[in-house]
């Protein structure tokens, strides 16, 4: 298998602030994706500080952004988006700062929607099972267990 050309470090440049203009990237990316056109590190280290001076290339927006989109729109809880984070590289800091974005009433109603979602798909299911299905249905969407516990709570009182 042939192995891909290495670009010069303007070319590398041009594509990565093309590859940051589409979306927000994590340093973590960026620098996977440099590495990926045959780059050595000490070009790759200044074509990241390049693109940070230049606000391309921005990781507490960056975790802003990543934070307040999955739970908008794939309803994510806390626990996972901030797990995805760390798997992207981001730093304690800037997770907390992502994790901001997200309004503690428009959470706990998202979570309570979720709950009621499920807890209605499994109306057939004996009672503890249907219990334990929902909570572990929340649990992989990345919700923290004192919330869920509360949810189901208020879902079995009605």
């Amino acid at each position: 298998m042939l192995s891909p050309k290495r670009l010069s470090k303007e070319e590398a440049l041009r594509k990565i602030k093309n590859y940051c203009s589409y979306q927000e990237r994590s340093h973590k990316e960026v620098k996977e994706k440099l590495y990926s056109f045959g780059l050595f590190r000490s070009e790759i280290d200044e074509i990241i500080s390049n693109m940070i001076e230049n606000d391309y290339l921005n990781e507490e927006r960056f975790a802003r952004q990543f934070a307040g989109g999955k739970f908008r729109m794939k309803q994510w809880g806390r626990r996972k988006i901030q797990y995805e984070l760390q798997q992207k590289g981001v730093n304690k800091l800037n997770i907390k700062f992502g994790l901001k974005e997200i309004e503690e009433e428009e959470y706990l109603k998202v979570l309570k929607k979720l709950a009621s979602k499920k807890w209605e798909e499994l109306s057939g299911e004996q009672y503890l099972v249907r219990q334990g299905k929902t909570i572990n249905y929340l649990l992989q969407k990345g919700y923290e267990q004192d919330l869920i516990t509360t949810a189901i709570d208020e879902l079995k009182a009605v």
